[in-house]
């Protein structure tokens, strides 16, 4: 029974017996009193006790107290809550368990990294950024087995463009596992293209004929900034693993373990420690699902991805560029670059912008989707109408004056219901200060 309950009751009991015998009312009176007094102690313990467990209860559906929360020492090793609060998603580990068992086998695997800036390195180096020190680490955990590694990063490329890129720069290679990470270069701007570009990305790289296990990795901006929960979304519709620096890093800044400088040279791209600690968070899973091999415990089939997570309408796309097609027409100042390229792209186009004469250049594709890929310019960047089929489908600004650097952007122009053939031209012409310079990098077609 409820201690409170008894405790009323016992009160009742003693104030009966305090009106029955008056001749024993000062006894009576005082335990009353003790009673009551016991009562308001026991009331205050249970209400103190219900707190607790309400605590508890909150503590454990949070994953934990801060009572059991352990400090993260910089350049040491992960926190147990650092790694619980990467594991976004355990995801199926079947295709992940036949590369493991492939590398005890002494086999030769190929590991590949798609994804932007982080992903090539900036800040860390090719040597120290985290897809080189996952690769080595992995060499080293099985010396027996062939380790080969491509870094297919592009800094400053989101899905949209990776997913164009993906089977030439790193499919082609015959990848057995592959990581993605492209959540801080897709954005909330364009978040229902990215989303989709996303979906079709990893469609493209599971589908492949190499059957690459796949891994997503999200990181993030000082703020926060980031594109998890849509990209997290897709993964978890497949059952990918979704390994979050998002959630580790910012959770060890919030309880002022470090501070983001340490990890970071800037308000995006990890520094060498940060690197350190992404490839970290990778090496602990990989080492989970190697000892659950080891147990027999990865069983089963691997993730089903006969139902799409969105329309998915970029799988399998490809780029053109210089050297895979050739105008049907130009106009005017046409400098065609196949070696050479802009933002880490080779071959481009190179459209100089006039006064008199008109500057354009004309193709015929056959795709169901189309988009461009093109250069920003820190100097002299022109304007760039796009038809498609005859028809005024955007103006393109490339004028990045005052920015970071040269890069390359996208823009998708049009999808249709079935594949067929169209017309694409741009036509170029001066910015509002006279830029007169525009750079076409490639078609993205689908």
């Amino acid at each position: 029974m409820n201690r409170k309950i008894i405790a009323v009751l016992c009160t009742a009991a003693m104030l009966l017996s305090a009106t029955a015998c008056s001749d024993n009312s000062a006894s009576s009176s005082q335990s009353t009193s003790s009673v009551t007094e016991s009562s308001a102690t026991e009331e205050s313990s249970a209400a103190e006790e219900s707190s607790a467990a309400e605590e508890s209860s909150a503590a454990e559906e949070s994953g934990g107290s801060d009572a059991d929360y352990e400090k993260y020492e910089l350049d040491g090793e992960l926190t147990p809550n650092m790694i619980s609060k990467s594991r976004l998603n355990e995801g199926n580990k079947v295709r992940l368990g036949n590369v493991i068992q492939k590398l005890k086998d002494g086999g030769e695997v190929t590991v590949g990294y798609i994804g932007g800036s982080i992903t090539q390195g900036t800040s860390a180096g090719d040597a120290l950024c985290y897809a080189k020190l996952t690769t080595d680490w992995l060499a080293a955990q099985y010396p027996n087995a062939t380790v080969n590694y491509v870094n297919a990063g592009i800094g400053a490329t989101g899905s949209y463009i990776g997913v164009h890129r993906v089977t030439k720069d790193l499919l082609e290679k015959n990848p057995d596992l592959v990581f993605v990470e492209f959540s801080v270069n897709d954005t909330m701007a364009n978040a229902e293209r990215d989303k989709e570009s996303y979906d079709s990305l990893l469609r493209t790289i599971w589908g492949y004929e190499s059957k690459p296990a796949i891994i997503t990795l999200i990181t993030t901006q000082e703020n926060g900034t980031s594109m998890q929960e849509p990209h997290s979304e897709v993964s978890k519709k497949y059952d990918l693993p979704v390994i979050s620096y998002h959630d580790a890093i910012l959770d060890v800044i919030g309880h002022g373990d470090i501070k983001w400088a340490d990890i970071s040279d800037d308000d995006i791209h990890p520094n060498v420690p940060g690197h350190k600690i992404v490839s970290q968070l990778l090496q602990s899973y990989i080492s989970d699902v190697a000892e659950q091999l080891d147990k027999g415990e990865i069983t089963g089939d691997e993730s089903d991805f006969s139902e799409k997570a969105t329309n998915a309408g970029f799988e399998n796309g490809k780029l053109l560029s210089p050297s895979d097609i050739t105008a049907t027409a130009t106009a005017g100042k046409v400098v065609l670059k196949e070696q050479g390229g802009w933002g880490g792209f080779n071959g481009l186009w190179a459209l100089s912008a006039s006064d008199d004469d008109e500057t354009s250049v004309t193709f015929e594709v056959e795709a169901k989707s189309i988009g461009v890929l093109y250069g920003m310019s820190v100097s002299n960047g022109a304007l760039a109408d796009v038809y498609v089929d005859d028809e005024l489908v955007t103006t393109i600004n490339s004028d990045f004056t005052g920015g970071w650097g040269n890069y390359v952007d996208c823009v998708h122009l049009k999808t249709y219901d079935e594949s067929g053939k169209h017309t694409v031209k741009l036509q170029v012409k001066k910015g509002a200060n006279g830029q007169s310079n525009f750079i076409l990098s490639s078609l993205a077609i689908s």
